[in-house]
């Protein structure tokens, strides 16, 4: 199998993706301007563009969920990550408020075999296309997604560009290696809450009152500390411990995050102080690592990352 792009496009009868699939859809001629991904290893594969016009790069990861689009682009973990979907057809039940895990899509790609342009769904309020068109955000479709999937399963997560402004792949790709890669970004602090806000405990009085340390936090988590009964106080990332134990907590929430664990130095530094004060610390995914830093653990990267929901 070669990666040339000429070769993909014939696989998947991909003659000229930009007009064939105008006349498909019945979309007009600058809505289905051509693509391309470009992997660092060279792989490279032609579709539509959808969302925003563009070039973007990022490290290229794969999802498994076959519903939750809307929070999978929402979700701060996806900071300057491309996002394949493993389920062949995203977007049709569109996206809306309520659903959105952060203030914006949070991905700096979007990849997918089918994007559908109907939203069939009462709580729709915007289409797939003009949500990532509103955001900025690049997509392309009409890829074969399983053979990414694969490249990234073999080879790891990969560093990669998606990009409707060329057809030069080669130019493309040197750019792409010229990236820096996800070991070593910092990156909790460009994704964090800028100052500390309260959520009350739904419904009824509050049982605990929890400090959650945002290092890219998903609404979801504070909803469900709500519903179980906890005031929350969202703090930012660079809060000190004495700070948080001000707050007097019954327990200190690290939320999940974007990036390498192992250099977000200052609050691994803060929950080392938190730890023996006698006020339960726990964490998920980003807070989970860094809580294992800061007891003394090492962390290192997967060679490709658990994306999904049974995860």
């Amino acid at each position: 199998m070669s990666d040339s792009s000429s070769e993909s496009g014939s696989r998947q009868g991909m003659s000229d993706s930009s007009s064939e699939s105008g006349s498909r859809q019945g979309m007009s001629a600058e809505a289905t301007r051509a693509a391309l991904i470009v992997l660092e290893d060279g792989t490279t594969l032609s579709g539509t563009g959808f969302g925003a016009p563009g070039t973007a790069y990022g490290e290229v990861v794969f999802n498994t969920a076959m519903t939750g689009y809307q929070e999978v682009l929402t979700d701060p973990s996806y900071h300057r990550q491309i996002v394949v979907m493993t389920s062949s057809h995203q977007g049709n039940y569109g996206l809306n408020a309520s659903d959105a895990e952060s203030s914006g899509i949070q991905v700096a790609g979007f990849v997918v075999r089918a994007a559908s342009r109907i939203a069939s769904n009462h709580r729709s309020q915007q289409t797939l296309a003009d949500a990532l068109a509103a955001a900025g955000v690049v997509g392309i479709e009409e890829v074969d997604t399983r053979l990414l999937t694969r490249r990234i399963r073999e080879r790891g997560a990969l560093r990669g560009a998606v990009s409707t402004e060329t057809a030069d792949a080669a130019a493309l790709l040197a750019e792409v290696r010229r990236q820096p890669g996800m070991e070593g970004a910092e990156l909790a602090s460009e994704v964090t809450a800028t100052q500390r806000y309260e959520v009350a405990a739904s419904p009824g009085p509050a049982r605990r009152r929890v400090v959650c340390m945002d290092f890219g936090l998903k609404r979801n988590q504070v909803k469900l500390l709500a519903a179980s009964g906890c005031d929350v106080v969202v703090v930012p990332s660079s809060t000190s411990a004495g700070d948080i134990l001000a707050l007097e907590p019954d327990g200190v929430f690290l939320s999940n995050g974007p990036g390498d664990p192992a250099v977000v130095l200052d609050p691994i530094r803060t929950i080392r102080e938190l730890l023996g004060q006698r006020v339960p610390v726990f964490g998920i995914c980003l807070g989970h690592q860094l809580l294992a830093l800061a007891l003394g653990a090492r962390t290192y990267k997967l060679r490709f990352g658990h994306h999904g929901v049974n995860h």
